[in-house]
This record gives C-alpha cells, structure tokens and sequence, in this order.
C-alpha cells in the first residue's frame, strides 16, 4: 500500500500531521470535531495550522475534544500548544494517563525526547520552537469498556495496555448509515510497516500485549487504523492481530537468545539496534528515543520470561 492509499482515511476524517514522528488526525463527526492524538511539539505551529486550514474546508470553527492513545512524546508534545491555541478543548484519556501528566519525572522526560526531536527535525532556517510540558491535561477520565458520544459516532474505550500503562484504542460506530466501526489502535498491538511486516514496541509487559491483541481482534472492526502507520490494507485486517502476536514472539525469542548466551545489557543492546534500528525506525524517531524504547524492552522481556533485572 502506497503512503497516499494508507492516509487515504474513512469519511470525515483527515490527516492533519505535521512533520516526522507521530500522526494526528482530525475528525468531523457532525456536531462534534475531535482530534485524535497530536504528534511532536517540535512541529506544534505547523500541527495547528493543518487543523485551521482544514476547519476552514469542511465550515468548522474548532476542535471540540482530543482522543489520546497514551503519554509519549510522539503523541502528546503538542498538546500544550493545542490547548494554548483552543483552551476550552476537552481532553480524553486514561486514570494513568491524568497521573503521568501530574509526575515531574515523567514531564521531565516529555520534554527531553521534545527536544531531542526538534534537534533531529526541524529544518535548516525553520525557528526552534520552546518545548513546553506545562498545561497538560485529562479533563475526561476514561474507564476500560466506557462509551461516549461523539456526534455522528459512539466511541468505545479499550484499555490495551503493554506499550504503556495508560495506553488505550478508540473503537467508533457510525450511529447512521452503514454502521461502520473503526478502530483507532494504540502502539501496544504494533505499528504496521508494511503489509507483511510490523514493528513491537513492549516496554511494560509481554503478556499484556497479547491480550491487547486478542482482545482487539475480538472486537472484529470494519476499518484498523494502526498507529503511526493509517489505514490497515484489507489483505491484512483479518490478519494484523496474528501477525503482531508472530512478530511479538519472535522479538522476545531474539532478545532471550541473547541473554541466555551470557551476553550482558549493553551487547544484547548492541544485537538489538543491528536488528531493529532500521531505516523506517530511523525517520520516525530520534535515536535517543529507540535507545530508551530498546532498553525498556530489552529489561521488560528478561523480567517477564527470566524473572532477572538486567
């Protein structure tokens, strides 16, 4: 599937990404505009003006509400400019997701990778824009399983946990029409690469990622829309849950090989990134960022299979 085909978005929404490293899309459900995630802060005035000049097409005044999938930079570094531009926004998201938002160290982190990715970034004679962490916010606190209404559409909140704790996928059902449901996943059940090929990204627990998956694929959605990827190709869909669970497998397998040889953190590390630090990894995030993923990951599957902190 070619780039323009998987953006190639169901009625009503559009993609309103700006710059490299995380997707953010825009969503005209009749009475209600909502926005669905928000990308780097690097690229924030540029996120805000794709959302004005699309507002302004589809006779818009505003976004109503944004849908987080859960903390990291990628997804919600600019939301504080967001809420800057649009302070009567209304923020929806996880219990774990309002208390991340409330830690120091988590900020802190926030706006290190923020800076990180405006350094990798931003272009030459484009201005570096102030990383800012202040103002985020959850005004929704969303349970596992809740619905609520968003215009032409009930969305149903999904706990999908494993990538982060706070992680969650939107499942939306045309209330008119067809009754299309379309599912928004979170990074805990992968990120589509290609119609054969998607990457992990378990940084808290194996086995939850599994059941996020299995329990996604039970939800049996019309359209998967896959994080940082778009729409899922049709040759897939019916596949995708098995094929991230596959490819989940094999990554554990690769990093528990590893350990079992006697190998330390930083040489399995080092097998790791020859692996996995690949060219599409390599235009989406910064290495910072991989790294830190990496370590997470590497320490996540060790504990989990071998009960070790490495």
């Amino acid at each position: 599937m070619s780039r323009d085909e998987r953006f190639n978005m169901p009625k009503g929404m559009y993609r309103v990404t700006a710059g490299s490293g995380g997707e953010s899309f825009l969503i005209d459900a009749g009475r209600v505009v909502s926005l669905y995630d928000c990308g780097m802060a690097y690229c924030a005035p540029g996120l805000i003006k794709n959302i004005k000049d699309k507002l302004e097409e589809i006779g818009k005044e505003k976004p109503d509400m944004v849908l987080l999938s859960h903390s990291h930079y990628d997804h919600i570094g600019a939301l504080p400019y967001i809420i800057k531009e649009w302070p009567n926004i209304k923020v929806y998201g996880l219990e774990k997701l309002s208390k991340v938002f409330s830690s120091d160290q988590a900020k802190e982190t926030i706006k290190r990778l923020g800076e990180s990715a405006r350094e990798k970034y931003t272009k030459e004679g484009e201005e570096k824009i102030e990383i800012i962490t202040h103002g985020l916010r959850v005004d929704r606190i969303l349970a596992d399983g809740e619905e609520f209404d968003m215009g032409d559409y009930t969305v149903k909140a999904i706990k999908t946990p494993g990538h982060t704790d706070c992680s969650v996928s939107y499942l939306l059902k045309e209330k008119e029409g067809e009754h299309k449901t379309i599912f928004f996943l979170s990074e805990s059940v992968g990120v589509l690469e290609s119609e054969n090929f998607l990457h992990t990204s378990i940084l808290k627990s194996f086995d939850d990622t599994i059941l996020s998956a299995k329990k996604c694929k039970d939800v049996n959605a019309d359209i998967l829309i896959s994080s940082h990827y778009g729409v899922v190709p049709e040759e897939t869909k019916d596949r995708y849950f098995d094929l991230y669970i596959e490819f989940a497998e094999k990554e554990r397998d690769f990093i528990l090989d590893l350990y079992d040889k006697g190998l330390s953190f930083d040489e399995i590390y080092q097998g790791y990134e020859d692996v996995y630090w690949v060219n599409s990894r390599i235009g989406a995030q910064p290495r910072e960022a991989f790294k830190e993923n990496a370590g997470y990951t590497i320490r996540c599957l060790v504990k989990d299979f071998r009960g070790k902190d490495i």
